[in-house]
């Protein structure tokens, strides 16, 4: 049976080897990888039977590690994403990251509001895929024992933090102008005010 922690400290190297786990995000339950490992990217696909066109969300501790991806985000989508918590849309026409925008040729980012995963992402060193822990069509896990009954060992360790019940990121894009294509734990308004 896989581990399971209260803490992220294992968990950093396991990632590191291009492991899976899952973990809390500042908003639900969520199945983490590096997103720069297309092997594990690809293997949390297969645990949530996802559809193989739908791309995850990446999480990132700062703007700085959009340049994994060569990507320079415009002043608004950096004050935006600074914000924490909100999941910017940020064009990806990169061929090599195919196996992450699925030929969206775009991926959605979020600097997570929850300082423990910041500092945990800092120390894998990598941006990680995040989507929510649940094969494609079943409710989220809002405490790990409903993650193992979904997934039992094909994880590689699981960090516990009790029951989680979190509101889904918002979710903008900027074209011309700002565009809220989900409206969750941050208003529009508020997100208006900030630009």
């Amino acid at each position: 049976m896989s581990k399971i922690e209260k803490d992220f400290s294992k968990a950093v190297k396991i990632l590191k080897k291009g492991g899976v786990i899952v973990a809390p995000t500042d908003t639900i339950y969520g199945i983490l990888a590096d997103a720069l490992n297309e092997e594990a990217v690809n293997r949390i696909y297969a645990l949530k039977e996802r559809s193989p066109e739908k791309p995850f969300i990446i999480l990132i501790p700062d703007v700085d590690y959009l340049s994994f991806f060569g990507i320079k985000p415009s002043e608004k989508e950096k004050k935006v994403l600074e914000k924490r918590g909100v999941t910017v849309i940020l064009d990806l026409p990169d061929e090599r990251f195919e196996y992450l925008h699925r030929g969206k040729k775009s991926l959605a980012f979020r600097i997570p509001d929850y300082e423990e995963l910041v500092k945990f992402i800092k120390k894998v060193g990598k941006p990680l895929v995040a989507p929510s822990a649940n094969p494609e069509g079943k409710k989220p896990a809002e405490n790990i024992k409903e993650a193992v009954d979904y997934f039992q060992d094909k994880i590689d360790i699981y960090i516990d933090r009790g029951e989680l019940k979190g509101k889904p990121s918002t979710i903008v894009k900027f074209n011309r102008e700002l565009k809220i294509l989900r409206e969750g734990s941050i208003s529009e308004d508020e997100i208006r005010k900030m630009v």
